[in-house]
């Protein structure tokens, strides 16, 4: 039959990919993560039948179970197939304490046989598609953002945080997505998703930043040194702490890849003399620059190409992120750490990386940091040195038309700045952009989960001038996407009433022609156009 996968920027000719994946993914990859898209539905459908509501292990292993289909996080098929059966016995563990409930109350099912009854009770609907496209459209949204928020709270409680009603919207978003909804009722849903998004990404916030500190602006280097090295990708915070821990005073380098660079950001991470810098760029780019690092790489999450056999042998994955033939890091025990000594023993037998660039890129823009200087940057508002915000987060990808971002950031006015999160930055992170008296004119807040930041940057704002709408001030919104969390994003931005975004470097393909109309009239959503007119058209507001 084919696969079918239209939920990355991506995907083939723009009308999905349906034989191997742009991403890597082949057939039995993409139809096993459909399973499990489906079994974690049974698992919602099973949850809700249970009057004492989610529990946090019905939570968790959702959140688990979508991060292993968002796009680049796991090829693994065992692993797959592993969380499919692991999802399918807590759905089965709730059916049979569902029985137990409903064969105590005879009036439950008097009139009928016990065996039609809890036919009827315990039967699970796995099939979340619909014969309209509209409200296969809808539905998808719904899919794509829950999954993306099931990412950012996965890491949240890594680090031991939980927000119960996130887990109870799991059970509620799921479920609906199995049933036959009207397009009103699935465009609420579409919102509540973004409004239950917020929640994720604040509780991610929280997360980091009362583990490991407020993020502070921090010039990190792009050199190397004489030492072996241990590269680590992704944005799992908890395993760079324990990699750090354990290669403390051990003559091995750590350097960040992608989005691991905000990780320099934080405080705790600047106590490890080790922890030297960052190495390559964007995520797409890590086939050869793997190679040339020379020493192992540690992917905690997503982003993951497929793997060219020069690095086989010095990839590790670990979490959710999972590759064939990768030897793959196990969970830490509780109360424990994950065990990186493979790594550390390989790492001493490698050549220092070859250095791809001798440089520093400045970051550590969150909404702490930005909040700290809100006198200077409403000074040069009120000045007129600065004349507008552009926000350009979201993220990278290796197509040619991405090259856009960099363009616009090279073609705006010098009275902007640029605030971005995400891998989006490495397409212009780097050009010499210059400040406006003294404030950088590129602000990175740092990981795809801290385009947070930039909305709390932008509500206080609002808040330091008086305004009503969020859409009065002075920014315009300029969003890269790739994957499932870009859609989280963009869907937690229209829940805080964020209007007239512009979306690259294509609109979503899983949106019909009439969604995407909507979110056009409802939201004033639109695609990029060329460079100039989009910078002209941004300077004036619209």
């Amino acid at each position: 039959m084919g696969m079918s996968c239209n939920q990355c920027q991506e995907s083939i000719h723009g009308t999905g990919c349906r034989a191997r994946g742009v991403c890597g993914k082949d057939e039995l990859t993409a139809k096993l993560q459909d399973v499990l898209v489906y079994a974690t539905e049974g698992l919602a459908l099973s949850a809700e039948k249970l009057p004492e509501g989610v529990s946090r292990k019905v939570g968790q292993l959702i959140s688990e179970s979508l991060f292993v289909t968002v796009t680049n996080t796991n090829f693994d098929e065992d692993a797959i197939v592993v969380q499919i059966l692991k999802t399918l016995a807590l759905r089965d563990e709730l059916n049979a304490r569902l029985a137990c409930k409903l064969l105590h109350d005879a009036a439950q099912w008097s009139g009928s046989s016990k065996e039609d009854f809890l036919l009827k009770a315990l039967v699970v609907g796995l099939d979340s598609l619909s014969e309209n496209e509209d409200l296969r459209s809808l539905k998808s949204l719904v899919l794509f953002g829950i999954k993306g928020l099931a990412a950012y709270t996965d890491h949240a409680a890594v680090l031991g945080y939980h927000d119960d009603d996130i887990y109870a919207f799991y059970v509620k978003g799921l479920s609906a997505l199995t049933k036959d909804l009207s397009a009103d009722e699935l465009t609420a849903l579409v919102l509540e998703t973004g409004g239950v998004a917020v929640k994720a990404m604040a509780l991610l916030d929280k997360a980091n930043t009362e583990t490991y500190g407020h993020p502070e602006i921090t010039l990190v280097k792009t050199g190397v040194g004489q030492n072996p090295g241990i590269l680590i990708s992704g944005h799992d915070l908890r395993d760079l702490e324990d990699l750090l821990k354990q290669t403390e005073g051990k003559s091995v380098d750590v350097y960040s890849h992608c989005e691991m660079l905000p990780a320099h950001y934080y405080p705790a991470f600047k106590k490890y003399s080790h922890f030297v810098g960052n190495y390559g760029g964007s995520w797409w780019s890590q086939d050869k620059e793997f190679d040339s690092f020379n020493g192992p790489i540690l992917m905690t999450t997503n982003c993951i190409v497929p793997v060219r056999e020069a690095y086989r042998n010095r990839m590790f994955t670990t979490g959710m992120a999972g590759y064939p033939g990768l030897n793959h890091i196990p969970a830490r025990p509780e109360g424990g750490q994950k065990d990186f000594s493979a790594l550390i023993a390989l790492a001493k037998t490698c050549k220092s990386p070859v250095e791809l660039e001798n440089g520093q890129i400045v970051g550590g823009f969150a909404h702490n940091q930005v909040l700290a200087l809100a006198d200077k940057v409403v000074d040069a508002v009120k000045s007129g040195a600065v004349k507008r915000f552009i926000v350009m987060a979201g993220c990278d990808g290796r197509h040619a038309s991405r090259r856009y971002y960099t363009d616009v950031a090279a073609a705006l006015p010098n009275d902007t700045i640029i605030l971005t999160a995400g891998c989006a930055k490495y397409r212009y992170n780097k050009l010499e952009l210059g400040d406006i008296a003294g404030i950088p004119r590129v602000l990175d807040a740092g990981q795809c989960n801290d385009s947070y930041s930039l909305a709390v940057i932008a509500l206080k704002l609002k808040e330091v001038f008086a305004l009503e709408d969020i859409n009065d001030l002075p920014i315009s919104f300029d969003i890269a996407w790739y994957e499932q969390k870009a859609v989280t994003v963009l869907l937690a931005l229209l829940y805080l009433g964020v209007k007239g975004i512009r979306l690259g470097p294509t609109l979503p393909e899983f949106l019909t022609p009439t969604i995407a109309s909507i979110l056009v009239e409802k939201f004033g959503i639109k695609p990029i156009g060329t460079v100039a007119a989009d910078v002209e058209a941004m300077m004036a507001g619209t």
